[in-house]
């Protein structure tokens, strides 16, 4: 994928929040619940540095789909330890979210001539967008297996956290699969409501930002 040196410097720093936030709002939620194990290994923060994971950041600044380093979580802490993992769960994808959804606010009410301004917001709409998705699929270590982990009977839920020790796995070959075999995987279940959702927040000004993408 052909990148200048301009989109670099944009994605850099986009990428770095989106994953920053996406961590922070995971050990806040946790540290709201009662679990402190996040704060005291230095993980409630915002450096982002604490939250990189290497191949994770990679695959979401190639493929716009990713994920960071999991925060540590204790559920023994919780009062009630699977609506406890389920909140904690929810609360990176919903962060990221929200910021996709500020950025879509400032593309349909405040966007200017400017380009690099326009590239900024695009990148935070979509990448955000991606992030806070793609978290949300029910494949470990994703967010949304530990979602549906705790949604399940606790028997069904034991044959998933078997099967999970392979969910990396799948999750790479899908990754690969969709950019390099053109299965169009992850295409056909995040691209369409990434668009959706972008275009639902930041309106028709979102097309006009699309070409400064490419």
């Amino acid at each position: 994928m052909s990148v200048n040196i301009e989109q670099w410097l944009v994605r850099i720093p986009v990428l770095l929040f989106a994953i920053t936030i996406h961590e922070y709002a995971h050990g806040k939620a946790a540290y709201s619940l009662g679990d402190p194990t996040a704060k005291k290994m230095g993980r409630l923060s915002y450096n982002p540095l604490v939250h990189i994971d290497p191949l994770g950041a990679i695959c979401l600044f190639l493929f716009n789909f990713g994920w960071a380093k999991p925060v540590p979580v204790n559920p023994s802490y919780f009062e009630n330890r699977r609506q406890g993992i389920i909140l904690m769960a929810l609360s990176g994808p919903l962060a990221n979210l929200s910021a996709a959804f500020l950025a879509g606010i400032f593309i349909r009410y405040f966007l200017l001539s400017w380009p690099i301004y326009g590239e900024v917001l695009a990148y935070l709409l979509l990448m955000n967008l991606g992030l806070g998705l793609f978290n949300l699929l029910p494949i470990p270590p994703l967010d949304g297996s530990h979602i549906l982990e705790n949604i399940l009977y606790p028997s069904a839920a034991e044959k998933f956290r078997r099967a999970g020790r392979y969910g990396p796995i799948v999750l790479i070959l899908i990754i690969l699969l969709d950019n390099y075999a053109h299965t169009g995987i992850l295409s056909r279940i995040l691209i369409y409501p990434m668009f959706h959702l972008g275009h639902l927040f930041a309106g028709d000004n979102l097309w006009k930002l699309i070409p400064l993408l490419k």
